[in-house]
């Protein structure tokens, strides 16, 4: 039985182009989604605050991505990145995400929601981004829209810098590495020892296999992934995106990109109906939706290098994009409905 109403999924990962594009991309994976959930594009000088009741801060950077404005607060990002080329996002992390209860000394408090808001908002980098919160604050277990949510988080920049950042034990712990993969519980040091599980996993096939004096050939392709977990659990998708990620060929451009990385999302998405949660869990006020199954409510793409921000959603597989590096010439805040309505394209 769900015990919080956000117990959900979630994969994150990051790809790079022969030609130098970085991209982040992630699946978000609930049994809703929170109403008013758009695509947002806030440009430099957005007011947004920290924390409830904060200061209100202006956007030293734009950001494009998924977010909620919520009431006093300003977008709430999910994940999307900003115009220096650094990206994120926040994923569920139960059963060990320990929040402090107070900020630390010469410290503002940070509530966990906004955290990909204020960081996309303030840094151009990975490196800027985890010295503002070793310096500057603290994560605050406050309750934010009627809980704190249980979260950890991914951060990617343009350089190939890469960080997980994950809340224990009233700390905010970081682990920078290039694997840039990132799913939910267990923590990431042992989502990454658990790699040493799967080390025989390989894309070219297997040949002839021999019992006693008989030699039996392969009848079909794809034995050198034979092991690779199958299931939704956070685990098994965490390893199945490390596998497909590092034996994907180097896709030449951004579009080939594009492409391939949802290819590579699609292969952790929850199908509707796989992953029963029993009870849906505590409905908050703001959402809209509620399942008694996790599945992939939308799936995002976002490059550094254009700005661009694509997306797909469980109905409409069709690719959607918005044009960051258009949109904040405008200085206004736009927002674009995930248009979620099956579009199909007749070919006549």
């Amino acid at each position: 039985m769900r015990t919080s109403p956000f117990d959900g999924g979630c994969s994150a990962l990051t790809l790079e182009t022969a030609d130098g594009r970085h991209l982040f991309g992630r699946n978000y994976d609930f049994n809703r989604i929170a109403s008013g959930t758009v695509v947002t594009s806030a440009p430099a000088g957005t007011v947004y605050r920290a924390r409830e009741g904060g200061q209100a801060r202006a956007s030293r950077h734009a950001v494009l991505g998924m977010a909620l404005c919520a009431p006093g607060m300003g977008p709430l990002f999910y994940e999307g990145g900003n115009d220096a080329g650094l990206m994120g996002a926040q994923l569920y992390f139960r059963g060990y995400a320990r929040y402090a209860s107070a900020p630390r000394p010469g410290t503002e408090p940070l509530q966990p929601p906004a955290l990909v808001t204020h960081l996309l908002s303030s840094c151009a980098t990975v490196r800027e981004a985890l010295a503002l919160l070793r310096t500057e604050h603290t994560l605050v277990d406050w309750p934010l829209l009627g809980t704190t949510p249980p979260l950890h988080w991914i951060f990617a920049d343009k350089t190939g810098a890469c960080a997980a950042l994950e809340p224990e034990e009233g700390e905010l712990r970081a682990y920078e590495s290039d694997i840039g993969v990132l799913t939910n519980s267990p923590p990431y040091p042992w989502q990454r020892t658990n790699l040493l599980n799967y080390a025989g996993l390989r894309a070219r096939d297997h040949g002839p296999v021999r019992f006693g004096a008989e030699e039996i050939a392969p009848c079909f392709s794809g034995s050198g992934l034979q092991g690779l977990p199958g299931d939704f659990s956070s685990p098994s998708r965490f390893v199945r995106l490390c596998a497909l990620k590092h034996l994907t060929p180097g896709a030449p451009n951004e579009e080939a990109g594009v492409s391939r990385l949802f290819h590579l999302l699609q292969s952790a998405a929850f199908p509707l109906g796989a992953a029963e949660v029993g009870e849906p869990g505590e409905a908050l006020a703001i959402d809209e939706g509620v399942v008694p199954y996790d599945y992939t409510v939308y799936s995002s793409v976002f490059c550094a290098e254009s700005g661009r921000y694509y997306w797909t959603t469980y109905e409409n597989q069709r690719v959607q994009f918005a044009d960051g590096r258009r949109l904040w010439q405008g200085g206004e805040m736009r927002q674009f409905d995930l248009g979620r309505a099956p579009d199909f394209l007749c070919r006549e």
